[in-house]
């Protein structure tokens, strides 16, 4: 397609303390071209080359916060509430005050970038790449781009910069996954489908390009070049689910082709990872750090919702100095000087303050650290018990008598057990636990009385959950606001399989290749040892509390809109059927807990 001068146009100079160019066309080296805004400070002389921060992604470059999540927008920092405010993305009015270049790209196939929509695809990642080396070429570039957003504008951050592209200096993922397959799409295995639906049909599928009637659904402008009939909307578009669930496995097209090595990031990184983000974002975020090849490095945590805690201003302002240090050679904390500061920053999950409530989460305190996972971790196991116990010492009885817990997997009837509990006594003494979880267990499936199917596999989910000494519940800010335990974890059991020669397999952190090759068999009232990761978490256990695990066969309370529900993926024909927990002579069922010594 032809680019014309005339796509592009500057907004009246007197209307914005910055300059506004809208629909800034970026050619692509396959030939086609995306669309971008600019804005940038009003200087002149000297002083008018900035650093940039690029964002391309598929929400709308020209929908406003306002109008794409109203809620979310009212309780949003003030100084972050004005037109030009974007989900997930840096405010244009904050970071030109501060002598930034914003670029603000729509996705191909989104707003008023044409071509096929597949978002989180290997050409998202080619398109972002080559728009930062288009940043990084203007005339009002410094030659130096910076990468910052939220989730989806914090998950490609970790790909593109393991291209390399010219001109990246440094990359803040906030809350952004780093594996496509284990954090995002399937969770051990099993196809988080609900969420990234509801993500498609409320953020992305509104703003194709082509799409008649976005303005007059305030979602965006119209179409340049005109609308798209049906037919040709639904030829240029596949969803993210429809890719996942065609590839059950890693080497499937749909995730090899976006398969990347993070020791291949050389650049400065801030990655913030937030507790509650237990079915999306938060592995992710401390993989990336883990994993990553840059000399300068850091982990921070944070609570809350996924979309307020980026525009506070405490965070803004972490995030500026950041940036300013690689980007404008501004450093007035010791983010360039290797060992100046710690690299990792927790808050500490203590005491039990509600949730989404962002005034109350503030009490919340804050210690560094200098390495993760944290070197003085005492891995201690907590056993299970047949009688629904959770302790530090196994059960002397189970050694002698094998005895099985049932759950069933679809039940038929409203009383029918889902999910077995597991709950300790109260702890006798404050007891931190910060890191990554692992529960051992020995499970079985078989068919029940009657069944016209035999089941075929299993499906486990676990829950960490937290009950005060007065016996509440204590619950914490989920992703989108729902209470949610302290961590979670799933596993197929088809897909038990670990490799133990990975390079990154750990003790504390089992890893699975997610192969076709890997799968096994699961036949009825066969006893697996099957070990479950949990998503890495932090929680201060008091005097008088106690921790539950749950194990159940399908979704357990807290996820939100984060189901794992997909009848093509969990057919009653493979997975109905009675599940089992062994205890015995052979059959230990743990959950090992990283324990923080205490300090005094």
């Amino acid at each position: 397609m032809v680019v014309h001068a005339s796509d592009a146009y500057t907004i009246d100079l007197a209307s914005y303390p910055y300059i506004f160019e809208k629909n800034v066309s970026v050619p692509l080296k396959n030939g086609s071209f995306i669309r971008c805004n600019v804005y940038r400070p009003k200087a002149s002389g000297p002083d008018r080359r900035h650093p940039v921060l690029a964002t391309y992604g598929p929400y709308g470059k020209d929908v406003q916060y306002l109008h794409f999540n109203g809620p979310s927008y009212a309780e949003v920092n003030p100084d972050h509430k004005t037109e030009h405010s974007a989900w997930e993305t840096p405010t244009p009015s904050y970071w030109t005050k501060h002598g930034y270049a914003v670029v603000r790209a729509d996705e191909t196939g989104t707003g008023q970038s044409p071509g096929f929509l597949d978002a989180l695809s290997a050409a998202t990642i080619d398109a972002f790449c080559e728009l930062i080396e288009w940043a990084a070429e203007q005339t009002w570039s410094n030659g130096k781009v910076g990468l910052l957003g939220i989730s989806y504008f914090g998950a490609t951050q970790w790909q593109v910069a393991a291209r390399r592209p010219k001109g990246l200096a440094a990359i803040v993922p906030w809350e952004g996954f780093s594996d496509f397959y284990r954090d995002a799409c399937r969770h051990g295995g099993i196809l988080s489908n609900a969420g990234l639906d509801t993500i498609w049909e409320r953020q992305i599928g509104p703003n194709q390009y082509g799409l008649a009637g976005r303005a007059a659904r305030n979602r965006g402008d119209d179409t340049i070049e005109g609308s798209l009939s049906a037919d040709d909307l639904a030829l240029n578009r596949v969803t993210i689910v429809d890719g996942a669930r065609k590839h059950r496995f890693r080497h499937g097209d749909r995730f090899a082709s976006v398969n990347y090595n993070l020791e291949d990031i050389q650049v400065p990184l801030l990655s913030v990872a937030n507790w509650g983000g237990i079915l999306l974002h938060l592995r992710g975020n401390v993989q990336g750090y883990i994993h990553a090849g840059s000399d300068l490095k850091y982990l921070r945590f944070i609570v809350g919702r996924h979309d307020l805690p980026f525009y506070y201003a405490e965070e803004v302002e972490i995030q500026r100095s950041f940036l300013d240090a690689f980007l404008l050679g501004h450093d007035r904390v010791g983010w360039s000087r290797k060992g100046a500061i710690p690299p990792v920053d927790l808050i500490l999950r203590k005491g039990n303050v509600g949730y989404n409530d962002p005034k109350s989460e503030s009490q919340f305190p804050r210690r560094k650290e200098n390495e993760w996972p944290i070197a003085r971790t005492q891995y201690t196991p907590m056993f299970l018990h047949p009688d629904g116990g959770l302790s530090w010492r196994k059960a002397t009885t189970a050694l002698m008598t094998p005895r099985k817990v049932e759950y069933q997997a679809f039940g038929d009837h409203d009383d029918c057990r889902a999910f077995v509990s597991f709950t300790s006594a109260q702890f006798e003494s404050e007891v931190e636990i910060t890191g990554h979880i692992v529960v051992r267990l020995n499970i079985s499936m078989s068919r029940r009385r009657w069944q016209t199917t035999t089941p075929s596999d299993m499906d486990l989910f676990l829950s960490l959950r937290h009950i005060s000494s007065s016996g509440d519940e204590v619950f914490y800010t989920g992703t989108t606001g729902e209470p949610a335990p302290i961590t979670k974890g799933f596993l197929r059991v088809s897909l038990r399989s670990t490799n133990s020669q990975h390079p990154r397999h750990r003790p504390w952190l089992p890893h699975r290749d997610y192969l076709s090759t890997d799968v096994l068999p699961v036949i009825p009232n066969e006893v697996y040892t099957v070990d479950v990761e949990l998503w890495p978490t932090n929680v201060v256990v008091q005097r008088g509390e106690r921790l539950v695990l749950d194990i159940g066969a399908s979704e357990l309370a807290g996820s939100g809109i984060f189901q794992h529900n997909d009848p093509s993926d969990r057919p009653e024909t493979v997975f109905k059927g009675n599940n089992h927990v062994h205890f015995g002579a052979n059959y230990d069922n743990w959950i090992s807990l990283p324990v923080i010594p205490s300090s005094s």
